[in-house]
């Protein structure tokens, strides 16, 4: 071995201050590695601690993100559905006022035909008392004329009767 240590010898083995020197020695080396050796479990173990707390800090942060997370697609959905309910309410209500507007246009198609007749009759029975008032005027500016020919005939008989006389 590379390590290896000789002892020198004695009359009945090694001599004894060498092996209790070198068991010192192997004592002192061996406390300086385990005393490094511990420290570096307590250099780990902080370093574990702390990863533990970032773990913690990030595992928090990451609930909480979720958390947020499931309030807005919870909140998305809802305005989602809203939104949805709101769209089939407005076509809804388009529907019936669009069925409403074509009754009342409808009932003024009927209004405005029922008004068109009444106009046509009306029409007819204005033009048929024009005729009748047209006759009538008719009848009278004869009936004036006649008179007014019998009056012209009394007058010229008048005149024949008096100049006769």
């Amino acid at each position: 071995m590379a390590g290896e240590k000789r002892f020198s010898t004695s009359m009945f083995g090694f001599r004894k201050s060498d092996v209790n020197l070198y068991i010192e020695k192997m004592l002192k080396e061996f406390d300086d590695r385990l005393k490094e050796k511990d420290d570096e479990i307590n250099s780990i173990k902080n370093q574990l601690r702390e990863y533990k707390a970032k773990y913690e800090d990030v595992n928090r942060k990451y609930e909480e993100i979720s958390n947020e997370q499931h309030k807005i697609a919870s909140a998305l959905i809802t305005a989602q559905e809203s939104a949805k309910n709101i769209l089939e309410d407005a076509k809804n209500k388009a529907l019936e006022e669009k069925k409403r507007m074509d009754r009342l246009i409808e009932e003024e198609k009927e209004k405005l035909v029922d008004m068109r007749a009444e106009f046509m009759e009306l029409k007819s029975k204005v033009i048929d008392i024009l005729r009748k008032y047209d006759r009538q005027l008719e009848e009278v500016i004869d009936e004036i004329e006649g008179n007014i020919s019998n009056i012209d005939r009394i007058t010229d008989d008048e005149l024949i009767d008096d100049r006769i006389a």
